[in-house]
């Protein structure tokens, strides 16, 4: 084992919180990505698929970053390039260790029946070191992705470290830079549209889970799973208790709804 794959326990790691290192990055939501960039495909399932729809696929592309090779959305390529080159500069012994275990690939976040991964449209990257993958979801991180960490941050990609259970190989293209990128053009003309900021099917991370306790504290003993993914049973609990309310019911997690559960939009 190198220096870089020594897996580092997250409780023993000085004043880092997991929760907080994305700063105000928030990851991608379902809703964005389909309204912005587009579906790249017509069904998602466990298993990865390639992407069918032509107008997406003409926004892929596949590049050598020296180290590994992958396929992705063409805004996301360019950043990741740009965030090798640091990496080659502040990191070069962790450089040529790096690998892709996967970038492009279409999919269900795993486990979930609801979730479009960020993989699907090519805009996340989970990364190996020396070829082995950070196992999700045990509490440790590989010493490398720390030192990667504040270099994909700045370029405004969002670390999976912070995902309810942890993710630390993964990074993806933040909501606010998916939403760059449509107001540069990537995607066509520089996008107007609106997309609803209330909490809906297919947003996963912190601000979810927030909202899931709130809903488990108001409607017990109707009890949903706590896992941070807004999923069909998310939906249902918000739909009971805008009918018990009697505020709108779109099954969404609006400002009403945080309101009357004393969730601060901050937190959740």
């Amino acid at each position: 084992m190198s220096y870089h794959n020594t897996l580092v326990p997250i409780p023993q790691i000085p004043g880092f919180d997991r929760h907080g290192c994305n700063g105000a990055l928030s990851p991608s939501r379902n809703l964005t990505n389909l309204a912005l960039i587009g579906s790249p495909r017509g069904i998602y399932g466990q298993d990865g698929a390639l992407p069918e729809n032509p107008n997406f696929t003409a926004m892929v592309e596949q590049h050598d970053f020296g180290p590994f090779t992958a396929e992705g959305l063409r805004p996301a390529i360019r950043a990741l390039q740009q965030i090798m080159d640091e990496v080659a500069v502040e990191h070069p012994a962790l450089f040529g260790r790096l690998g892709a275990a996967e970038m492009l690939c279409c999919r269900l976040v795993r486990g979930s029946d609801s979730v479009i991964s960020a993989h699907s449209w090519g805009t996340a990257i989970d990364l190996t070191i020396d070829g082995i993958q950070d196992k999700p979801g045990d509490n440790n991180i590989q010493r490398g992705l720390l030192d990667l960490w504040p270099i994909f941050n700045r370029h405004g990609f969002y670390w999976g470290v912070a995902f309810p259970r942890e993710h630390a190989m993964h990074f993806e293209a933040s909501d606010q830079l998916i939403w760059q990128w449509a107001n540069d053009g990537e995607f066509g003309q520089p996008s107007a549209r609106r997309v609803p900021k209330a909490m809906t099917i297919g947003d996963r991370g912190c601000q979810v889970l927030a909202l899931q306790q709130a809903l488990n504290r108001e409607l017990s003993p109707m009890l949903i799973i706590e896992d941070g993914t807004f999923g069909p049973q998310t939906r249902a609990a918000v739909l009971e208790l805008q009918r018990r309310l009697d505020l709108p019911k779109d099954g969404t997690g609006s400002l009403r709804v945080l309101h009357a559960l004393s969730v601060s939009p901050g937190d959740a």
